[in-house]
């Protein structure tokens, strides 16, 4: 439970394109930066000295190895504003923004910035160990000679290239595949996944009809929204798509009702209640707690970790699933969400692997995403968390009360939750 309020003031984002479309000649470093510099002129914070910044990304460039000192300095802040590094996988400005909340709820900062930033257009190429070392010789090499000897015997095997993948090293499995996995443990149909696919869609494009993200997302690149959602989407056109990681007849997992790789950035400005009201900032929501959990993925879900989170920290704070006036869960498949759903549903589970008394029960799936969700807007990894949790903040100041409960699932097993309260 923080101590001192943990205001969320707002929030600013690029749309999120498909990787390899609009933004496919942009970085990391760039989206990111332009992302920062919209919030700090939005807010009026240019040469402005924050507490800190936390920022990061999930697959990084080796010249980022810098990226949130050089993305706040790029963005009009003072130069006297620190910033660093972070990364939790799906969860990274998730975390960041707790990160951040946890240092103004201590009282060592006043305000800070929190943020996240995915290219998969920009992901780093290896080449194999000998072809590195043979370019580190010449890089050395004082003569013609020596740079001649440094490339005899070159073979074509040393150039070929590979390529990062979303896999989980400790099973070889993607992420798509784990799901795969898990839909079939939970019974998951492929219906079911088209169905909620299909409402993610729906509600984006409600709520770009109804200007929701007029004010959260900055035109980028001569793109205005984000590039994935559909609007010619239906259940028919999404159940002709092919499987995408079970071919077999057990598949149920398609590109349809699954979040798409992914381009973008966003971050969240946070602040102590007393600076906010001091520099006439009204809050939208905030934030006032957190949970964070892990699974062995060889014998659990891999996405299962926010189905515990959520269960520790109702527990916790003895309250109830039912408590929530929003939810905004992190649809990186839409079998995950059915998926942790369907866990809480489960009295065996909440009280065998939780460890709680009974089950969490249902939601009102009608509070659930509903201005869009992933599988429709799009998944930058690094930068999902700080757009829900402007979200949903947003959806609270725009209901003039309530309660939101955000919910986002990580690679390598782990989970973050959080509570939003207006």
């Amino acid at each position: 439970m923080y101590q001192k309020k943990v205001a969320i003031l707002g929030g600013q984002r690029t749309p999120f394109a498909r990787a390899g479309t609009q933004f496919a000649n942009e970085t990391n470093l760039t989206m990111a930066s332009a992302v920062m510099k919209g919030l700090v002129d939005s807010f009026g914070l240019k040469d402005k000295t924050l507490g800190d910044v936390a920022l990061g990304a999930v697959i990084n460039q080796s010249r980022d190895w810098n990226l949130a000192r050089e993305v706040t300095l790029n963005s009009g802040l003072a130069w006297e504003t620190p910033a660093y590094g972070i990364q939790r996988a799906c969860g990274t400005s998730l975390e960041a923004a707790i990160a951040i909340a946890n240092k103004i709820t201590l009282g060592q900062i006043e305000n800070g910035i929190a943020g996240g930033v995915d290219s998969m257009s920009d992901v780093p190429v290896f080449y194999s160990p000998a072809l590195a070392k043979r370019v580190l010789h010449a890089s050395k090499a004082k003569s013609m000679a020596d740079q001649l000897k440094v490339w005899m015997g070159l073979s074509l095997k040393e150039l070929k290239p590979s390529y990062p993948a979303v896999t989980e090293s400790k099973t070889g499995l993607s992420m798509g595949q784990s799901c795969e996995l898990m839909a079939q443990e939970w019974k998951i149909s492929r219906q079911e996944q088209d169905e909620l696919a299909l409402a993610s869609h729906k509600t984006a494009l409600k709520a770009y009809e109804n200007g929701f993200y007029k004010n959260l997302l900055m035109p980028y690149q001569g793109l205005e929204r984000d590039n994935n959602v559909r609007a010619d989407t239906s259940m028919e056109r999404l159940s002709k798509l092919k499987t995408a990681f079970e071919r077999s007849s057990k598949g149920t997992l398609t590109a349809g009702n699954s979040s798409p790789l992914t381009d973008g950035a966003s971050c969240a400005f946070l602040a102590s209640e007393e600076w906010a009201q001091k520099n006439n900032h009204e809050p939208l929501a905030y934030l006032v707690d957190c949970e964070v959990a892990a699974v062995n993925f060889k014998k659990e879900g891999l996405l299962m970790a926010p189905a515990y989170a959520v269960g520790r920290m109702l527990a916790r704070r003895k309250e109830s699933l039912q408590d929530f006036d929003f939810y905004e869960i992190h649809e990186a498949f839409a079998a995950q969400v059915l998926c942790t759903l369907k866990a809480w549903e489960s009295e065996s589970f909440c009280r065998d692997r939780i460890g709680l008394s009974g089950a969490l029960g249902s939601i009102d799936r009608k509070k659930m995403n509903v201005v869009g969700g992933s599988v429709a807007l799009g998944h930058p990894f690094g930068a999902t968390g700080t757009r829900v949790l402007v979200t949903a903040a947003k959806l609270l100041k725009q209901a003039g009360h309530g309660r939101a409960l955000v919910s986002i699932c990580t690679g390598g097993g782990m989970g973050v939750v959080a509570i939003l309260e207006r």
